[in-house]
């Protein structure tokens, strides 16, 4: 008994170290593909997470066309809206820095950061990437040290290379702190993100009971009458429903403005106090690729997206 339980072990760890291996090898090719062969990278992606093969000469799907616009629409509005400092001087240049959340700092590395001066809430975003972000609900609790080793290791990487979203690429590494936004609910607040073709908005991506590692959130999309629509698979059966924002027709309006340059943008906002907060402006939303949406999802937007001509 015990040499057959030995054996089933051995045979175990043997299994494991097969599979780490293999894990290896492939993040290894495709690291090497993403460096070298951008198209290659992400069809060899897409393969893998949709078991199909990727058409880049007549992409349908809205995943097909995002990844077209991610390799071959390379306008550089898309690097300074994606980018969560520059995009502040885009929106304030067409008018609506009233949307903004409140900046207290830029800063190059974390050592430049007087953590004495910050109000006792505050939010440190890094902002070339995503989810580089350490939200600060209490500045007596905060593990300053600790928070400056993170924010000077997110500075080091180079986002592109995470999922291959070339814009990411051309990015200056910087830090900014902006205010605590605070619905005085306690909890983080509930992100509202428009759905934006070509200028005009047409849907929102409703994100709720959000925490900063994404363990506990919540996704739906709602048309302009709130109505739930079939477009994301944890959503569909959920029974759940969320008020509309007071601040609705304002979020509308300003996403249709900022959104006109593009052909695809998300953008997120927050409602605080029934005022129109403007988190980011995302253009390649989970990488461009998720598995997440309705097959519905995926020929919708597809079909709304209209591509533009190679930048």
């Amino acid at each position: 008994m015990t040499a057959l339980i030995r054996k089933l072990q051995n045979k175990t760890r043997a299994t494991h170290h097969y599979y780490t291996l293999n894990n290896h090898l492939k993040e290894r090719y495709e690291n090497f593909l993403l460096k070298f062969f951008p198209r290659q990278h992400a069809e060899y992606r897409y393969q893998r997470m949709f078991n199909n093969k990727l058409d880049l000469t007549a992409p349908v799907t809205f995943s097909e066309k995002l990844i077209w616009l991610n390799l071959f629409w390379k306008h550089p509005l898309k690097t300074e809206c994606g980018d969560k400092y520059t995009m502040r001087l885009y929106v304030e240049k067409l008018g609506y820095g009233h949307v903004l959340p409140g900046l207290i700092g830029v800063y190059n590395h974390a050592g430049e950061i007087d953590f004495e001066a910050l109000p006792q809430k505050f939010v440190l975003k890094c902002t070339h990437g995503c989810g580089f972000n350490i939200i600060c609900t209490s500045k007596d609790t905060l593990n300053v040290e600790k928070a400056k080793q993170q924010l000077d290791a997110w500075l080091k990487i180079d986002y592109s290379k995470s999922a291959g979203e070339l814009h990411y690429a051309s990015m200056k590494p910087r830090i900014i702190c902006e205010e605590f936004l605070d619905d005085l609910d306690g909890k983080q607040p509930t992100d509202f993100k428009v759905f934006c073709f070509n200028g005009k908005a047409n849907c929102v991506f409703v994100a709720t009971d959000r925490d900063q590692h994404g363990h506990t959130d919540k996704y739906d999309f709602y048309d302009f009458n709130w109505n739930k629509l079939p477009y994301y698979k944890s959503s569909l059966n959920a029974g759940r429903d969320y008020a509309k924002p007071a601040s609705f027709d304002e979020i509308i309006e300003v996403a249709e403005m900022l959104s006109k340059p593009f052909p695809f943008v998300r953008m997120d906002f927050y409602n605080i106090r029934g005022k129109a907060i403007l988190g980011e402006m995302t253009f390649t939303p989970s990488g461009c690729m998720s598995n997440d949406f309705t097959d519905l999802a995926q020929q919708t937007f597809g079909s709304l997206l209209v591509l533009p001509k190679p930048v």
